[in-house]
């Protein structure tokens, strides 16, 4: 996976000086003492550093500030411990500029029955400085989430753990570059977008390249370095020559880890972590990259086909929020419309990465049918079996819209010998009638991010920190 930064998560107790200076210090005591344990859990991805007590409204702003200056903070866990007025929390909360997560927790887990008393309810009164804070964030209309549980139990750290991938894919949102290799295809509606409105909102940077600028680097490409990958993809994935002759496959082969090699020291260079193609301009490219784009994404790159760079910038961010966890590029290819069998198959022409394979991919070649250039290699596959979310962008004069909806994935229910391409069968939890309908009328396109790693809630999350439409489907 690409690299991202070593982020962390600043934590805060809020609370006041009513209780006594002994009280604070237990407060303090309590707060570090949750992100030690969050930290020792191994739940979660990234480091919870506790920042102490917030007990007064300077304190806090400054805080906040401080969140903002520090690249490597990627939001902000506060826990109200006792009672924190609110009203402390307006001038900072305002300022913030990254996520912010309430966890509504309590220190102990149960009620101690047999010694509770005074100090123990001035100490514990999370209860009732949650529902104080819960309002004022309400007030300033904040996208903010909120977790409630006791904080050392898995599925609440479950929650923050799928927070902060959110939280940090959302950083890293505003560091994704596209680079367009040609235009978008000719004709086509849905790849359009607003690339100026797709910076401002979304923080995405697409630009424009010739091809023939990448065809210079691609053709300085020194054989050694092909060799070594060609011996690295031997051990990875089967080899099926099947009618080809040996000198054309390998050829074939050869040309695509030129072309994984070329595209990635271009993007590697200027600072791109997702690109697109288009099959109607590749002048100068022996082939459509296939085998190679699958490859780059393979490794975390983001791709869109048909220079369709939105959702080259979408899966660059969904690969970031998964981790790159079978997570990846996809087009609604065909349909089963019969009974009991309803379920659309996705694949693509090439360009499907193995993240979510069941079987070991089969590097093979054969003709493309489309584009007029050399037969391709690509890598051949049967997907898996899950539940998942399949999510599309679109972009529409008022806005982006965010379209989703779960899916249940299964594999193919028969092998297509005459369609060597990767692909994957999947029903929307809702129905295909159903979800098929509600996505056309929404006006969600063809090409998607399908992903067995991204949760519902996660994508919720997403779109209102952006502040964009959201169309779920269910």
């Amino acid at each position: 996976m690409r690299d991202k930064k070593a982020y962390e998560f600043w934590f805060v107790a809020g609370s006041q000086f009513l209780y006594g200076e002994e009280q604070l210090r237990n407060v303090a005591r309590d707060a570090e003492d949750i992100a030690a344990k969050l930290n020792e859990s191994g739940r979660l991805p990234y480091k919870v550093v506790c920042k102490g007590v917030m007990t007064t409204a300077e304190g806090i702003t400054q805080f906040m500030k401080d969140v903002n200056y520090h690249d490597e903070v990627a939001g902000v866990i506060t826990w109200m411990h006792t009672f924190s007025p609110a009203k402390n929390w307006i001038r900072g909360t305002v300022l913030l500029q990254k996520p912010l997560l309430h966890l509504a927790t309590q220190y102990l887990e149960g009620i101690p029955y047999d010694t509770i008393d005074f100090d123990y309810m001035n100490l514990n009164q999370s209860a009732h400085g949650d529902r104080e804070y819960g309002y004022l964030n309400a007030r300033l209309k904040l996208h903010n989430k909120v977790v409630y549980g006791w904080w050392g139990d898995p599925e609440v750290q479950a929650e923050i753990a799928d927070w902060q991938d959110v939280a940090v894919a959302y950083d890293e949102s505003f560091h994704i570059r596209v680079c367009r290799f040609g235009d978008t295809m000719r004709d086509v509606a849905v790849t359009e977008g607003d690339k100026v409105e797709a910076q401002i909102r979304l923080g995405w940077t697409v630009d424009y390249w010739p091809v023939g600028d990448l065809v210079e680097v691609v053709d300085r490409v020194e054989e050694e370095a092909i060799d070594a990958e060609y011996e690295k993809l031997q051990q990875d994935y089967t080899f099926a020559r099947q009618d080809n002759s040996e000198e054309d496959f390998t050829k074939s082969v050869r040309y695509q880890l030129r072309l994984y090699l070329g595209i990635k020291q271009f993007l590697d260079e200027k600072g791109y972590d997702a690109f697109c193609t288009n099959f109607q301009d590749l002048k100068g490219l022996a082939q459509l990259p296939g085998l190679a784009a699958q490859l780059l994404m393979r490794d975390g790159y983001g791709f869109g086909a048909e220079g369709d760079w939105k959702h080259a910038a979408l899966t660059r961010l969904l690969k970031i929020l998964t981790h790159n966890d079978r997570t990846v590029f996809m087009e609604d290819y065909t349909l089963d419309l019969r009974k009991g069998h309803e379920a659309i198959l996705g694949a693509h022409m090439l360009e499907v990465d193995p993240t979510i394979a069941s079987d070991k991919p089969r590097v093979e070649v054969h003709p493309l049918d489309i584009g007029g250039k050399d037969d391709p290699a690509r890598l051949v596959f049967t997907g898996m079996d899950g539940e998942g979310v399949d999510v599309t962008i679109a972009d529409f004069r008022e806005g982006f819209r965010l379209i989703f909806y779960a899916v249940d994935c299964r594999k193919a229910e028969a092998d297509t010998p005459h369609l060597p391409v990767a692909k994957q069968l999947w029903t929307p939890k809702c129905g295909l009638k159903e979800g098929a309908v509600a996505w056309i009328k929404a006006g969600g396109g063809h090409h998607t991010v399908l992903s067995f790693h991204a949760k519902p809630e996660q994508i919720r999350e997403l779109a209102a920190l952006f502040g964009i439409e959201l169309v779920e489907i269910r």
